[in-house]
């Protein structure tokens, strides 16, 4: 995994999945019982083209060998400059969370984290922003072409989830929620209400565009006033989710506010939608985060610690070995706890709702765009 390099600059460094493994490692999350760690096989060919087009998988190996751009597809960009184990890397995130889904299947797995994961702005024929396999949507494909009849994908990257709603966007078999930055300012400037699905598929697609500067209080109350209700009306079977915790106040590309107290507060709530409605069905990715030594590995440490079922408390302590080598090896003063001390609260969209407040407006637009095409009411289910 740790190959997965763009450039020495670029800010998807996979020094964050090795601290976050570490920290992980550290808190004894691993020690568990119940917990399995696998190694991933990099996704062939012919799984790839389940979901990308085979002149993009192509473009991919072509430009992974000789080092030269493709326009057309989007490699060789500031966002996706080509490296030579680009494909073989990306092809390995992708095969990781395909094993989670092949594991779930055969009964062997209940939950799985691929916190490498999360590569959601790739489409079916081009890479864009930072994404280059978009390995959500090939799980979610073969739980599809193995008898899984319904899966909701939960999106709560600070970016709107392009390309994996542009996969499914014909497909009634997959809604896919994401709650995001607005994409009047920020990339990749899609990701609006209207953007509902088509077809048989018209109301799976669902888009909460929040405004800059919203916090905790802010991103929780749209999600709950949202998600649970379409997640139950939609009946799925199997959640995939994708945590991209760059909706950090301290992540350097985006202008959310929220903090590593209420990013743990959301994985507990999809766990908890996964236990309510998919009998704990879950799937859980990374995804975003360029805060790299302070914020995406204690997300994704609690991210896993939840999905193995034992939470970490948020006023535990980040382990001593774990500081020590942050420090070591990079200079870097890492935080000394799994919190950021913020009191969590949010209100409930059934406490009323107030026209004038910016993040109420886009529920409130979510909602009746997307509501009645299930039978609900956009103003008090």
């Amino acid at each position: 995994m740790l190959k997965h390099r763009f450039a020495e600059a670029h800010p998807m460094d996979p020094v964050r999945l090795d601290l976050t493994e570490r920290l992980t490692r550290d808190l004894g999350v691993f020690d568990a019982t119940n917990v399995t760690l696998s190694a991933p096989e990099i996704a062939a060919e012919d799984v790839l083209s389940t979901i990308h087009d085979r002149d993009y998988i192509s473009a991919v190996q072509s430009s992974s060998e000789s080092g030269g751009p493709s326009a057309e597809h989007g490699l060789g960009t500031d966002d996706v400059p080509v490296f030579a184990d680009m494909h073989t890397s990306a092809a390995r995130i992708a095969g990781g969370t395909l094993h989670l889904a092949q594991e779930m299947l055969a009964g062997r797995a209940v939950h799985g984290v691929n916190f490498a994961g999360g590569m959601h702005h790739a489409s079916r024929a081009r890479a864009s922003g930072f994404c280059v396999y978009n390995d959500a949507a090939l799980a979610i494909q073969h739980l599809l072409d193995n008898g899984t009849r319904r899966v909701v994908y939960i999106d709560v990257d600070a970016h709107h989830g392009d390309g994996t709603q542009g996969i499914f966007y014909s497909d009634p078999r997959v809604m896919t929620i994401s709650v995001h930055q607005s994409g009047v300012s920020l990339y990749p400037g899609t990701g609006f209400p209207n953007e509902a699905g088509e077809g048989e598929a018209i109301g799976t697609s669902v888009n909460v565009a929040l405004p800059a500067t919203t916090g905790d209080a802010g991103f929780l109350r749209a999600f709950h006033a949202v998600v649970p209700a379409l997640v139950r009306a939609f009946d799925p079977e199997v959640v995939v989710s994708q945590h991209g915790c760059d909706s950090h106040i301290n992540d350097p590309l985006t202008d959310l506010t929220m903090s590593v107290d209420g990013l743990r507060q959301l994985e507990l709530d999809i766990s908890h939608l996964a236990e309510e409605f998919t009998e704990g069905r879950w799937i859980a990715t990374g995804g975003g985060g360029y805060s790299l030594y302070q914020v995406v590995p204690r997300a994704w440490a609690h991210l896993t610690a939840v999905a193995a079922g034992a939470p970490i408390p948020l006023n535990t302590p980040t382990p001593v070995s774990w500081r020590e080598y942050v420090h070591r090896t990079f200079g870097v003063t890492a935080p000394q706890k799994m919190h950021d001390d913020t009191q969590l609260w949010w209100r409930t969209w059934e406490l009323g709702y107030d026209p004038e407040d910016s993040v109420d407006r886009a529920i409130i637009q979510t909602r009746k765009e997307i509501f009645p095409l299930h039978g609900l009411d956009p103003w008090f289910d």
